[in-house]
């Protein structure tokens, strides 16, 4: 499969400068892809662009990777109603090294090179800047922008002068890039589309040469219509302190049904047949869920790696799957015991569930033990065991969806 025909499968065409995407099959092209340390992680949607940038690197492709040390300082207008609240350099300079650490996961075994806009930024002088540059930037095209009439509106909230400068930044680091690293392509979500073609303009009018943009869609979550990767709890992050590792994988574990086939093909590097194996297994018995389990490990073993994958994988099993609790490591113990709460055993059963917060009271504790809904380590307690706890850890589950672990002294 050329790299054509593989942009097209897993669904990352969106808009390109190419007359036609065959010409990306050709010999060995120098790209960017670059993201704002405006927070201290990226998100799954970052990992989308990421995951095309991947394609492009598995077809031969050579990549450089921006970190926009410059460019956060200022923010990204675009699609914002409001002036963004700037950061310290401190902040940007910290949000940088996360990012640039979640770079080397993600492209752990590639051969990149990174640069930060804040090297070349820091030492131009402002009016250079505006003859060498901004000399080359028609306004129309700039007040043409969508997001800025919207701001410039009536019911717009207005746009400072750094805010409007954003997309004269981002184009100079095209055309720094195309001059210091022989890059021709930038490769962004589909919300860059603007900013991205401001650079090739600029690199044409600078120099003459032609330079590329090729931009994949920003996925929607089908069951909803709204971007995805925001849960209730907000975005899902790379990072394991923002979104623990647990989380991460039951979000994928938890995508609906219509989604997963192009979940599968944009957030994992299964190829082709791989994908389609699956989604037979899958369409066979649907409440197997075999699709939403590939692709909570494959992604889950991109952004945290495979051992911790592995542990998470064996302890969801164990929570919805009916493994024995008993049988998990130590390691794959604690993962659990980060999620659940945990408590002590001692005062009796009911006094357990209660402190566990599976209950709101003893007598309540007492009902649904009566009724078959309290089970210790996938076995379902009699109402007369005293004590149905084992030395060491337990798990305690009320109903389908309520989980406590048990620690009980040697």
């Amino acid at each position: 499969m050329t790299l054509s025909e593989e942009l097209q499968w897993r669904g990352f065409v969106n808009q390109t400068t190419y007359p036609e995407l065959t010409a990306l099959d050709g010999g060995p092209i120098t790209f960017y892809w670059g993201v704002d340390p405006s927070a201290d992680s990226m998100t799954i949607g970052n990992l989308a662009a990421a995951m095309l940038v991947k394609a492009f690197i598995k077809h031969g492709h050579k990549p450089v990777l921006l970190i926009g040390g410059a460019t956060g300082l200022i923010g990204d207008p675009d699609g914002k109603a409001q002036e963004r609240d700037l950061k310290t350099p401190e902040e940007i300079d910290r949000n940088s090294q996360t990012i640039v650490a979640q770079y080397a996961q993600i492209f752990q075994s590639s051969d990149y090179q990174v640069v930060n806009n804040r090297d070349w930024f820091q030492d131009i002088k402002y009016l250079d800047f505006l003859r060498d540059i901004g000399k080359h930037v028609p306004m129309r095209q700039m007040l043409g922008r969508d997001f800025v009439q919207s701001r410039l509106g009536e019911q717009g909230a207005g746009i400072s002068y750094a805010e409007f400068s954003y997309v004269l930044i981002q184009a100079y680091d095209f055309l720094h890039l195309y001059k210091e690293a022989g890059v021709t392509l930038q490769l962004c979500g589909a919300d860059q589309w603007g900013n991205s073609v401001a650079g090739v303009d600029l690199i044409r009018r600078k120099t003459g040469a032609e330079a590329q943009v090729f931009s994949t869609p920003l996925v929607v979550n089908k069951a909803t219509g709204k971007k995805f990767g925001k849960s209730e709890a907000g975005a899902v992050w790379l990072d394991a302190a923002k979104t623990s590792p647990f989380q991460f994988y039951q979000f994928w574990l938890n995508v609906d049904d219509d989604s997963v086939e192009d979940y599968l093909k944009i957030f994992t590097e299964l190829d082709q047949p791989a994908v389609e194996s699956t989604m037979q297994e899958f369409e066979h018995d649907r409440g197997g869920r075999a699709a939403q389990k590939a692709l909570a490990y494959e992604v889950t073993k991109l952004v945290h790696g495979s051992e911790q994958a592995e542990r998470i994988q064996r302890a969801s099993a164990v929570l919805f799957g009916g493994g024995d609790f008993r049988a998990l490591s130590a390691e794959e113990a604690a993962v659990l015991k980060q999620e659940l709460p945990v408590v002590q055993a001692g005062g009796g059963l009911a006094a357990v569930v209660v402190a566990a917060g599976l209950a709101a009271s003893n007598s309540e504790a007492m009902r649904f033990i009566r009724a078959g809904a309290i089970s210790v380590n996938g076995q379902k307690v009699d109402g007369a065991a005293a004590d149905p706890f084992q030395a060491g850890d337990n798990l305690l589950k009320r109903g389908k969806n309520n989980f406590a672990v048990v620690e009980k002294s040697q």
